[in-house]
């Protein structure tokens, strides 16, 4: 089935060329030209995967971000033209999967594409995880605390997922990266470290305090298969 594509771009060359590129490349693309546009688009049409831009006419990108992570989990890439780290920082807070920083070469921009849509069908058919309370159910893509559902991003589920499969061993960024087919960030590559401060909190009663994905400092992170 072909994956069906939101692009939410105000600049029009940039949008076709996109929109060209990845039809070419066996995607479906919408094209909204507005935060507003987009928004709407996303209530009405479903979509498996967003490409957002940060700067808009009407609206800041993040803010969009925002409002779609409040009701769904779809992929979502961010473009961003600013400079400044914490943009992209903020971003990943919020629950984008991966960003873009413009200006982009299209194939890096498929690359990235692929690899937040594959996210959602790595862990299919995976036996259920369950460490005490936290139960991790790769197959479903859900996540239960005590039988409550939590939330994260499909980068971020993928990374817990493996982090778990491996419970009791210390995984270095690169290593985690790879588990998860991910792609080193040229400019932030330790946007991991967002991801896994994102997990805490989805599955940590103190996230200052983890007992669950601990830090080994220099090294990486270990989920640990026993809590204290």
């Amino acid at each position: 089935m072909t994956a069906h594509i939101l692009l939410v771009e105000d600049d029009r060359r940039l949008a076709g060329m996109v929109k060209d590129y990845l039809g070419g490349a066996g995607f479906r693309v919408t094209i909204a030209e507005t935060g507003a546009r987009g928004i709407s688009l996303y209530k009405d049409q479903e979509f498996d995967a967003l490409i957002l831009d940060l700067m808009l006419p009407d609206m800041d990108g993040l803010e969009i971000c925002r409002h779609i992570r409040k009701s769904s989990q779809t992929p979502i890439l961010m473009l961003t033209a600013r400079g400044d780290v914490m943009d992209r920082v903020i971003g990943l807070e919020l629950g984008a999967d991966d960003y873009l920083p413009k200006p982009f070469e299209p194939r890096e921009l498929l690359a990235r594409l692929k690899t937040i849509l594959r996210r959602g069908q790595n862990s299919s058919g995976s036996e259920v995880l369950q460490f005490g309370r936290l139960e991790i159910d790769p197959g479903a893509r859900s996540l239960k605390i005590s039988g409550q559902q939590r939330t994260l991003t499909s980068y971020q589920f993928s990374l817990l997922v493996a982090l778990a499969q491996h419970a009791g061993r210390v995984l270095n960024r690169e290593v985690l990266m790879d588990l998860i087919k991910g792609e080193a960030l040229e400019a932030f590559d330790r946007s991991i470290d967002v991801h896994i401060s994102r997990i805490r909190a989805a599955i940590e009663d103190d996230a200052k305090a983890p007992r669950r994905i601990i830090t080994v400092r220099g090294i990486g992170y270990v989920f640990a298969k026993e809590q204290d």
